[in-house]
C-alpha cells in the first residue's frame, strides 16, 4: 500500500516536471519562430514603409535645413570648378567653346542630383528591399521550427528519465527560455537601431550629393552612396543569416539527445544575434564604405 502511494507521488512529480520542461520548450521555440518571422518582415521594409511619420519628419528636415546648406556647397563647388578650369587653361587664352558647354552640363547635372536627392536615395533602398523580399520568399519557410514534432520527441525521451535528471532539465530549459527572451529583445533593439541610423543617414543626403560634380570633393558623395548601398543591402545579408540559421536549426530537429537539442538551439540563437549586430560592419566592408 505504502509503495503504491510512493509510486503514485513519483509519477505525479515526474509528470509535473515533464509539463514544466515541455512548457519551457514550447515557449522558447515559439519565441524563436516569432522572432525569425519578425526579422524577415522588418528588414524588407523601406524607410517610408517602416514608419511614415518619421520619414515625413526626416524629409521635411532634409528639404528645409539640409537643402539650403547643400545649395551653398554646390555653389562653392561650381565656382571652384570654374576657377580651376580658367587657371588650367592659362586664364582663358586656350579655352574652347566646348569647355563652357561642359561646365554648364556639369552644373546642370549637379543641380539635378541635389534636387532629386531623396528620390535617388529611396531608389537605392528599393533595390535593397527587392533583394531582401526575394530572399525572404526562399528562406522564411525553411526557418520555421516544428514545435509539435520536437516536443513530441522530447516527451518520449523524458519518460525514461529519472526525477533528478528531469529536475535538472527543468532548470536548464527555464534558464535558456529566459535567455532566449533576452536575445529576442537584443535582436529587436538591433533592428530598431539600424532603422534609426538609416533615418539619420538620409537626413543629410543633400550635402554629400552636392559634392558629386567635383573631382576633389566627389569622394564625399561617392562614399555616401556606398554607405547607402551598404545600409540597403544589409537587409539582404540579414536574410542570408536567417537562412544559415534555418539550416542549422533543421539539424536540431533530428537530434536524439534532448540536452544537446536544448543547448544547440540556444547557441544558434546567440549566433544569429551576434551576426545581426555585426552586419552593419560587414555590409560596409563589402561596399567599401567608411
Amino acid at each position: 500500500m505504502l509503495q503504491n502511494v510512493v509510486e503514485a507521488i513519483e509519477q505525479w512529480i515526474h509528470e509535473m516536471l515533464e509539463g514544466f520542461v515541455l512548457s519551457n520548450m514550447e515557449t522558447m521555440y515559439s519565441d524563436v519562430n516569432d522572432k525569425v518571422t519578425t526579422i524577415a518582415a522588418e528588414v524588407g521594409k523601406s524607410p517610408q514603409n517602416w514608419n511614415g511619420a518619421i520619414f515625413d519628419l526626416i524629409r521635411k528636415l532634409s528639404d528645409s535645413v539640409m537643402m539650403p546648406i547643400a545649395g551653398v556647397i554646390i555653389t562653392y563647388v561650381l565656382c571652384y570648378e570654374l576657377i580651376t578650369m580658367i587657371i588650367d587653361k592659362n586664364t582663358m587664352h586656350d579655352i574652347d567653346t566646348w569647355m563652357c558647354f561642359k561646365f554648364v552640363f556639369k552644373a546642370a547635372i549637379a543641380v539635378y542630383l541635389v534636387s532629386h536627392t531623396m528620390d535617388i536615395t529611396l531608389a537605392i533602398f528599393e533595390l535593397g528591399k527587392h533583394a531582401a523580399t526575394s530572399a525572404s520568399g526562399v528562406i522564411t519557410k525553411t526557418a520555421d521550427i516544428d514545435v509539435k514534432e520536437l516536443t513530441q520527441k522530447m516527451s518520449e525521451q523524458m519518460k525514461d528519465m529519472a526525477i533528478g535528471e528531469l529536475f535538472t532539465l527543468v532548470l536548464e530549459t527555464a534558464f535558456l527560455s529566459l535567455g532566449m527572451k533576452i536575445i529576442s529583445v537584443v535582436i529587436t533593439v538591433t533592428l530598431y537601431i539600424r532603422m534609426v541610423e538609416i533615418f539619420l543617414y538620409i537626413s543629410v543626403a543633400p550635402i554629400p550629393f552636392a559634392t558629386l560634380s567635383n573631382r576633389e570633393w566627389g569622394h564625399v558623395g561617392n562614399n555616401y552612396i556606398r554607405g547607402l548601398l551598404a545600409m540597403a543591402f544589409q537587409a539582404f545579408f540579414i536574410m542570408v543569416c536567417i537562412g544559415i540559421y534555418a539550416i542549422l536549426v533543421a539539424n536540431i530537429q533530428s537530434s536524439e539527445n534532448i540536452h544537446s537539442a536544448v543547448f544547440s538551439i540556444a547557441a544558434y540563437a546567440v549566433l544569429l544575434c551576434l551576426s545581426l549586430m555585426r552586419m552593419d560592419h560587414f555590409s560596409r566592408s563589402v561596399f567599401g564604405a567608411h
